[in-house]
C-alpha cells in the first residue's frame, strides 16, 4: 500500500536563472542564424526557447504549513512540504494541500439518546492532514469527509450514553464531560485515519433536549434534584438521631422506653427534616402527661 513520500526539488532561483540565460541564448542563436542565413542555427534556437518556456510552468511555491502532492501522467512521485520556490519536471501535476490545525463545527444535529429521550447535540473538531497521500488519492474530498463522518460518530455517541446520570457511577453526555470527549474523539479518529487526518480534539459544543420535551424533562430535573436532596437531609436526620440516642443512653440522663423513643425519634425526624421552621410544644407536666 503507497504511504506519503516526502521528496525536494529543484531550487526555483538557480532555476529560473539557468533559465534566463537559456532564453538569451536561444534568441542569440536565432538573430546570429537569420543573419548569418544558418537556418539549422534558427531551428535549434526555436525549439531551446520553446523548451525554456515551457520549463518555467515547473517553478512552484511551497507556502508554510502547505504541501504540494506531486503526480506524472497519474502516477504518485512525492510531496513536497519544505516552504520555499522550487522547481519540478513542468509536466508534473501538483496539487496544493494545506496542512494547518482547522476546527469543524456541525450542525445541531436531533438524536435520540441510549434511553430514548429526542436531545439535540453539536460538536467541534480540530483536525489536520498528516499524510497527504491518503488524503488526496484515499477519499474523494476530505474535507466533507470530515464533515459527514465527524456527524456520524456524534450520532452514535449520542445514542450510547443517556443524557443525564442516575447515579454518579453512570457516564452522561451532561457530566461526563472529559470521557465523552475522549471518547468522541477516539470515534472520530477510527473513521478519519484512512484519510490521513489526525483528530487533535473533539468536543461536543451545544447539548440539550429536544424542544417538545424540554419542559417536562427540565420538571424531571427539579424534581430527580428535590428527591436528592431529600434523601441525603433524611439520612443526615436518621445519623443524628441515633447519635443523640446513644448520648443519652451513655450519660444516663434519662430511662426512654420503646415508646418514648418511638416519640422521641418522631419529633426529632419532624424537626430536622421539615422544611420550614417547627414550633414546638412544652411539656410543663411528667414525661407520660
Amino acid at each position: 500500500m503507497l504511504r506519503e513520500k516526502e521528496i525536494r526539488g529543484i531550487s526555483g532561483w538557480l532555476m529560473l536563472i539557468f533559465l534566463f540565460v537559456i532564453v538569451a541564448a536561444s534568441i542569440w542563436s536565432i538573430i546570429h542564424g537569420a543573419r548569418d542565413q544558418m537556418g539549422w542555427l534558427i531551428v535549434a534556437g526555436v525549439v531551446v526557447l520553446l523548451l525554456a518556456c515551457i520549463s518555467f510552468g515547473g517553478l512552484t511555491v511551497v507556502n508554510p504549513n502547505t504541501a504540494k502532492v506531486v503526480t506524472l501522467f497519474g502516477v504518485y512521485k512525492g510531496t513536497i512540504k519544505e516552504a520555499g520556490f522550487w522547481w519540478v519536471s513542468p509536466l508534473t501535476t501538483r496539487r496544493r494541500l494545506s496542512l494547518r490545525v482547522r476546527n469543524f463545527e456541525s450542525g445541531r444535529l436531533k438524536v435520540n439518546d441510549r434511553d430514548g429521550n429526542p436531545v439535540e447535540i453539536a460538536s467541534v473538531v480540530v483536525w489536520r492532514i498528516v499524510d497527504t497521500f491518503e488524503a488526496a488519492f484515499n477519499v474523494d474530498d476530505y474535507e466533507n469527509f470530515v464533515h459527514v463522518q465527524s456527524e456520524a460518530a456524534v450520532r452514535i455517541l449520542a445514542t450510547t450514553y443517556p443524557y443525564d446520570a442516575h447515579d454518579d457511577t453512570q457516564i452522561s453526555l451532561r457530566l461526563s464531560v472529559g470521557e465523552i470527549a475522549e471518547r468522541l474523539r477516539h470515534e472520530i479518529q477510527e473513521r478519519l485515519s484512512k484519510a490521513g487526518i489526525d483528530v487533535i480534539e473533539a468536543r461536543i459544543s451545544h447539548l440539550a433536549y429536544a424542544p417538545e420535551i424540554a419542559g417536562v424533562m427540565l420538571r424531571r430535573q427539579q424534581a430527580t434534584a428535590v428527591i436528592a436532596a431529600r434523601q441525603k437531609i433524611v439520612e443526615g436526620a436518621v445519623g443524628m438521631v441515633e447519635m443523640a440516642l446513644e448520648e443519652i443512653n451513655r450519660k444516663n440522663v434519662v430511662q426512654l422506653d420503646e415508646e418514648r423513643k418511638a416519640t422521641m425519634v418522631s419529633n426529632l425526624l419532624v424537626v430536622l427534616c421539615s422544611e420550614r421552621g417547627v414550633e414546638p410544644v412544652v411539656n410543663t407536666g411528667t414525661l407520660y402527661q
